[in-house]
């Protein structure tokens, strides 16, 4: 976990701070050579007190062409960057550089952010040679993990939060901001572990927290809960006091109260986001214009779920390398738009709660999975929809340019077509939608009519607008591209005046434009002082005229004008686009949403998804449901086996599922749970019929996995999961429980899985679903009215086990661990020994003085008195050469008939008569 700092300190304090850090490098501190500072050149001088001012920052100084690198930051950057190490100077002021081209930045600055660097960009601010002393410049900029604003770093498809923390004995506040898009939200939460929660949500980039608090055990705990531990930034303890950032956040929102934003009784989450919006405008060196409106997340609306079930189901990312494909979203995702991508994302990893909300989603998805035709014109003009978010972000950061301008133009241009097709939509939500896609006909407009097709990538190249756009800016253009019409013809005419056939008008970079006539025809210039002499040449004189002196000024001027003017027309546009900025969030918001739910559509509509009724009963029952993610992953032609599960509070409130590993208990169990996700977020569904009942939340304990940074044990994980399970599930939750007591020995094991059961039907009434190899829990059937037992059905044929994948009512009495052992190769002979251990260990015998009889192997010379695990029976010439008596017959018989009795199905009158049938055999 990388931590760094960030000095918000002004003024004086400014100054202290480079003194400081100026002292430091002249005391030998800087890791690379330490020299006096009076003794550096004014270049090196001015990188320095600019070093000193970000220390913590890898410093792009920009010289010429170049952004260059110098000391302890070239040798970092070389390393990670994979570029040459250079010098600047030779012998005792040699000092390590490093550069890297300013037109191709961009990917070296995204690879020292993804190892949790800082980059802070210093621009040249005036032109070389426009006045004595160096060029002036300055820190335009800092980029760092969670204020990233280039498309070419970012993930299209995956938000950038940062998240900023404050917190007290009464508990947690948190704000979470995406600078690239300007959303901004706040959260109060009650302890660390239900702030993870929220915060996973998001995978935040970046943390932020009061200064000298980064080794504090709150942030440890935050960090090392996220599957992606973000790198820590320390600010100001100021930057998080409540009444600071009251007054700081309201002059940001021209607001004289932030009761609307529900901060009015929320100091901690009030704290960390008035930290969060300073750093914003402090390392983006803007207003940050974009960020107009600040939500509260509350936990009320919303299904739950934490880090760890949010990975085992699967449902952004894959457990085994972290990709999109593979997961829930991964099938799911049909988005035209990377706007709309990101949503699905937030929509599946915080599904709703509020029946209103998921039936209008669910009216939506159903008239759209219905129209193919509508689906395919609503696609078409999704896809010609730019990033309005990110675009509208970089423009009101000073971080866009011309392009980003063009392609918001031609994105708003398509939003009226939008709106129109949505408002053919009966569904309501569909209808709302339509109206924020058509306020910016004007900026649509302007944008489209004033930008060119193809802009270049800089500004200051020129040839951003279009002709006829700007009176004055196309004279300009015409002076500087169109030039040698303008001399060629002026050169006609005064050849015509003159009489001089061989006058010529020429340029060169010491006297500019003249007319140039050879010696035979001077007499001939005219004498009314039009002609001033400028040059007398061997073959020769030059002349210039006022008209030509004129057209000369304009020329060289133009290229100059030209680019400034256009820089200020550019200006001017990015500023309506600011202005413009809540009316175009609103937009995008519309297009992100109507993106999800025609993605939703496509799914149901191609893979087969149904409706499903969604109401506030404790019933969850799934007819012929499937798993959404592996029936899509089967191989062609294989087809996915489909199964009923039906849970509820008063008959069937848990199901204890049997049968053998491979089987399919997992997937079953999974595939349940993502069914209630879906549903909850208001997507079709992959099954013949569902009825889910509101789930406030869904837990999960699957898999075997440890925590050795933490110092937990694969068991002691599993153990701190369930506990947490114990301590927050609700009646209305969903708890998905897998091999629960499999990291201890057996009788540890089925003692809590036992006992853990019990507790979720005696105390929580949640609905649950608990797979376990332990066959003694289907017992939990008699003793609890609400447990009922299921297993995986498997066929034996030909020796072999075939797994059938179907549920069906019972419990299983063998794992078929050894058959699946030899499907995944065992050598044989170890397959065959196990076999053989197992049917002795299965078949209980005993001698006579209580011990397990030597498994029986050819030429063996075990004694009887060895272990358990290779005890057995033995009525042959083996156990008789070694001493231990014959097994009687009768006691065969009746071992025989105690295997073949069926437990489950015997009362308990015939359980009696067995015993006494039993008994007289004995005797």
């Amino acid at each position: 976990m990388g931590v760094t700092q960030v000095k918000t300190a002004k003024g004086a304090g400014e100054e202290a701070a480079l003194e400081s850090n100026l002292e430091g490098l002249e005391n030998g501190t800087e890791p690379v050579g330490a020299r006096e500072i009076a003794s550096l050149t004014p270049m090196m001088r001015q990188y320095l007190e600019t070093k000193a001012l970000h220390p913590d920052t890898i410093l792009f100084f920009r010289l010429g062409d170049f952004y260059e690198m110098f000391f302890e930051d070239a040798v970092r950057a070389s390393e990670l960057l994979q570029i040459t190490l250079t010098a600047r100077a030779k012998g005792s002021d040699k000092v390590p550089m490093c550069g890297v081209p300013y037109h191709s930045a961009r990917r070296y600055i995204g690879r020292l952010i993804e190892q949790g660097l800082k980059v802070a960009i210093c621009e040249q601010m005036e032109e070389p040679g426009n006045g004595p002393g160096i060029v002036r410049r300055e820190v335009t900029r800092i980029i760092t993990p969670g204020m990233v604003l280039d498309d070419e770093v970012l993930e299209p498809r995956a938000s950038n939060f940062v998240a900023a923390v404050h917190w007290s004995e009464r508990g947690f506040g948190a704000a979470l901001l995406e600078a690239s898009t300007g959303e901004f939200f706040s959260v109060e939460a009650p302890s660390a572990q239900d702030l993870v929660e929220t915060l996973s949500r998001v995978e935040p980039r970046e943390l932020l927290v009061p200064e000298g608090l980064k080794a504090a055990p709150e942030v440890g705990f935050l960090t090392s809960r996220l599957s992606r531990p973000p790198p820590v930034t320390e600010m100001e303890k100021a930057a998080f006091e409540p009444a600071r950032a009251t007054t700081y956040l309201r002059n940001h929102f021209a607001v004289a109260s932030l009761e609307a934003f529900g901060l009015a009784e929320a100091p901690l989450a009030t704290g960390a986001a008035g930290a969060a919006l300073r750093y914003l405008k402090d390392t983006q060196k803007t207003p940050a214009a974009h960020v107009d409106r600040l939500s509260r997340l509350e936990r009320a609306g919303h299904l739950l779920m934490d880090e760890s079930s949010r990975s085992n189901l699967e449902v952004l990312k894959t457990l085994r390398d972290g990709a999109r494909k593979g997961s829930l979203l991964g099938v799911l995702d049909r988005t035209a738009t990377s706007m709309g991508g990101r949503k699905l994302a937030r929509w599946l990893a915080s599904p709703l709660c509020a029946l209103p909300e998921i039936h209008a989603r669910l009216d939506a998805v159903e008239e759209l999975s219905g129209r193919s035709v509508w689906r395919e014109e609503l696609t078409t003009i999704l896809k010609e929809v730019a990033d309005l978010e990110r675009l509208c972000g970089r423009l009101s950061l000073g971080a866009g340019n011309a392009r980003d301008l063009r392609a918001l133009g031609v994105s708003l241009t398509q939003l009226p077509r939008l709106g129109a097709a949505l408002s053919r939509c009966s569904a309501p939500l569909l209808k709302a939608l339509a109206g924020p896609l058509g306020a910016l006909p004007e900026l649509a407009e302007l944008l489209t009519r004033a930008v060119v097709d193809e802009p270049p990538l800089t500004l200051k190249e020129g040839g951003l607008f279009r002709t006829g756009f700007h009176a004055e800016l196309d004279q300009l253009v015409a002076l500087s591209t169109s030039g040698k019409d303008y001399l060629l013809k002026l050169e006609a005419r005064e050849k015509e005046r003159t009489g001089i056939s061989s006058l010529k008008i020429r340029y060169n970079k010491v006297f500019g434009y003249y007319i140039e006539i050879t010696k035979a025809n001077l007499h001939l210039v005219p004498k009314s002082g039009e002609y001033i002499r400028k040059q007398t040449t061997v073959g020769g004189e030059r002349f210039i005229t006022p008209e030509l002196k004129e057209y000369e000024e304009k020329v060289l001027t133009a290229e100059e004008k030209r680019c400034a003017l256009e820089f200020r027309l550019f200006e001017e546009l990015r500023a309506q686009v600011v202005a413009a900025a809540p009316r175009i969030r609103s937009a995008a918001e519309a297009v992100a949403t109507c993106d999800v739910l025609l993605s939703f559509a496509r799914s149901a509509a191609e893979y087969g998804y149904t409706r499903p009724t969604v109401d506030d009963s404790d019933v969850l029952t799934i007819t012929a449901g499937r798993h959404p993610v592996v029936e899509r992953l089967l191989a062609a032609g294989d087809s996915f086996v489909s199964n009923d599960v039906r849970l509820d509070a008063t008959d069937a409130q848990i199901l204890v599922i049997t049968g053998p590993n491979m089987a399919g208990k997992s997937t079953v169990m999974r595939q349940v749970a993502l069914t209630v996700l879906m549903a909850q977020a208001g997507c079709f569904v992959p099954a013949r019929a569902a009825h889910i009942g509101l789930c406030d939340r869904i837990f999960t304990r699957v898999g075997a996995a440890d925590n050795l940074a933490r110092g937990q044990s694969t068991f002691m994980v599993e153990m701190t999961e369930t506990s947490h399970i114990l301590h927050h599930a609700t009646r209305r939750s969903l708890v998905i429980l897998d091999e629960i007591g499999r990291g201890t020995s057996t009788f540890d094991g089925l003692s809590i899985a036992w006992a853990v059961a019990e507790h979720l039907h005696d105390k929580l009434g949640a609905r649950t679903l608990f797979a376990t190899h332990y066959h003694e829990l289907v017992d939990l059937a008699r003793e609890k009215p609400r447990v009922k037992n299921l297993c995986i059905a498997v066929k034996e044929q030909g020796g072999k086990v075939l797994f059938l994948r179907k549920l069906v009512p019972g419990g299983a009495n063998r794992s078929y661990g050894i058959e699946v052992a030899r499907l995944a190769g065992l050598p044989q002979e170890v397959v065959a020994r196990a076999r053989d251990i197992l049917q002795n260990l299965e078949s209980g015998e005993l001698d006579e003085a209580g011990r397990p009889r030597v498994t029986h192997r050819k030429g063996s010379k075990v004694s009887a008195g060895q272990l358990g695990l290779f005890g057995g029976g033995e009525t042959g010439p083996v156990a008789q050469a070694q001493g231990a008596p014959a097994v009687p017959a009768e006691h065969l018989k009746v071992l025989e008939a105690l295997r073949s009795t069926a437990l489950d199905t015997t009362t308990p009158l015939e359980a009696l008569n067995l015993l006494a049938r039993l008994q007289k055999e004995l005797k």
